[in-house]
């Protein structure tokens, strides 16, 4: 029974990898969970130099799920060279590093202080806030996705996945604004655009009003834009967003995802990833699914 899945050249001992933003390090998870078992990690986003992230409160819990303000607070991609590469590589997975800037200029900046880094993938989060273009995503234009995108791949001397984020009209433009730009592969979705309302207090509960959602409500949203999208780009897509076990992660595989992550799961049951990665193992030996190539894309 074969489990691996490969994504840009980069072989996956199962399709099972963690949610950037949601498993840290995988430091404060390895208590608790077996980083042996999971194909890869992908560690919380690292920026060129330290950020500290938005003021509280910025996390707050929601019906289906849960919201985030928390900023992308990081030490920097110094501190993640010297620290964290070396913490991961004591395990058998492999380390994506989520990369994250403000404009495309920081982007460059971090790409190139992880050239010649001990890690296997690159993720590019094109949700960042542009601040040149007054806090607009770079996710949520073809134009600028593709230009950022092509500026960052010019630089990375590893394979880059491009994060795609839900909040637009069509994904799919997105998707091929990316994979023009020169993305080796895309993973899907980063968080809806949510609030929640104290009425006792009359106040938003998030310090910055507005987060990002996920957890199990996103579920159905997400699989339907991963679907499109593998309809509409031929590189690896990793499937994510409300994944809580392996019949949903199996969704994903069918819709045409290579791969899959666990996110805000994780919070609720930190061994999350790893009862997934079982999971999987056990639906193939009972359905006699010698490889998850028999499967993937199957929803025509």
């Amino acid at each position: 029974m074969n489990t691996k899945v490969n994504i840009c050249s980069v072989e996956l001992k199962n399709p099972v990898m963690t949610a950037s933003g949601t498993f840290g390090s995988g430091r404060e998870f390895s208590e608790f969970t077996d980083l042996n078992k999971l194909g890869a990690v992908v560690v919380k986003g690292v920026a060129a130099k330290p950020w500290q992230g938005n003021p509280p409160p910025r996390i707050a819990e929601v019906y289906g799920g849960m919201l985030n303000s928390v900023g992308l607070q990081n030490p920097g991609a110094d501190y993640f060279i010297k620290n964290d590469i070396p913490f991961l590589r004591q395990f058998d997975t492999k380390i994506v590093v989520n990369i994250c800037g403000h404009s495309e200029q920081e982007y460059i900046d971090v790409t190139e202080k992880l050239r010649g880094a001990d890690v296997d993938l690159l993720e590019l989060n094109i949700s960042c806030p542009n601040v040149s273009e007054g806090g607009m995503s770079f996710g949520t234009d073809p134009k600028v996705a593709e230009k950022v995108v092509k500026a960052v791949k010019k630089r990375a001397d590893k394979p880059l996945i491009v994060k795609l984020s839900p909040n637009v009209t069509d994904i799919t433009e997105i998707a091929r604004a990316a994979v023009s730009g020169g993305a080796d592969a895309l993973s899907l979705i980063n968080t809806l655009t949510g609030m929640k309302i104290d009425v006792k207090r009359r106040k938003s509960v998030l310090y910055r009003k507005i987060g990002g959602m996920s957890g199990p409500a996103v579920k159905p949203v997400a699989l339907a834009m991963v679907y499109k999208v593998c309809k509409a780009v031929d590189v690896p897509v990793i499937g994510m967003g409300g994944i809580s076990n392996a019949e949903d992660a199996l969704e994903f595989i069918m819709a045409g995802a290579t791969a899959v992550s666990i996110g805000t799961a994780n919070f609720t049951d930190p061994g999350a990833a790893e009862k997934v990665a079982e999971g999987i193992k056990k639906y193939m030996s009972h359905e006699g699914i010698n490889d998850l190539s028999e499967i993937r894309g199957i929803i025509d």
